[in-house]
């Protein structure tokens, strides 16, 4: 192994410092492609009672449109119901009428003094389509990924161009496909996960 001189190391940690931005940046871009399908599988319905279906759905309070959570306590008090629970009484018809005209697709139960959404079951042709929608949006993230990946490469090339020696580039580049592989095996995690609970009768 090649030993540095003192002002060699200097310098290359120099180019460590131009180097790091360029990889915590991809790592941060990969990371917010999680998130956002994280989000996205959250509202594919598969049949199981989730407080976060209703995440999208806006209200009107006094004017301002907000979410049902800024209005109301929402649980799920068994595996295939919602319960809404306003802390207004005359938000109940306001929230009925969210719900109703939302792209949910569930009708919600207003007795009153709460509102139900009971899940309905999915048939198995229902189950293979929300899979593929769960796919459509991993796919999604993977191209984000790759993108991210793509440009830190391109950063780093340029950097070289710019005097970073080719090894520190080279092993920069390891270092970007390290974080990708990372990123990847995390979005095939997450499918994988959501395909179970979407297969599950």
């Amino acid at each position: 192994m090649r030993k540095y001189n003192k002002k060699e190391l200097l310098k290359r940690n120099n180019m460590d410092e131009r180097v790091k931005p360029i990889i915590a940046g991809a790592s941060e871009d990969m990371e917010g492609a999680i998130m956002f399908l994280d989000d996205a599988l959250a509202h594919i319905r598969a049949g199981k009672a989730n407080p976060r279906i209703v995440d999208g759905v806006r209200v009107d309070y006094y004017g301002s449109m907000v979410p049902i959570s800024n209005v109301a306590n929402i649980s799920t008090p068994d595996a295939k119901t919602i319960q809404i629970q306003a802390w207004e009484k005359n938000m109940i018809p306001v929230i009925e009428k969210a719900l109703i005209n939302s792209e949910i697709g569930i009708m919600p139960v207003n007795n009153g003094e709460v509102i139900r959404l009971c899940m309905p079951p999915l048939t198995e042709e229902r189950r293979r389509q929300l899979v593929k929608t769960a796919n459509s949006a991993g796919e999604e993230a993977k191209v984000s990924i790759r993108n991210a990946r793509r440009e830190a490469i391109d950063k780093l090339k340029k950097e070289q161009k710019n005097g970073l020696p080719e090894d520190v580039e080279k092993d920069s580049e390891g270092e970007v496909q390290k974080v990708h592989d990372k990123f990847i095996k995390k979005v095939d995690e997450l499918l994988a996960a959501k395909e179970k609970e979407i297969m599950t009768i």
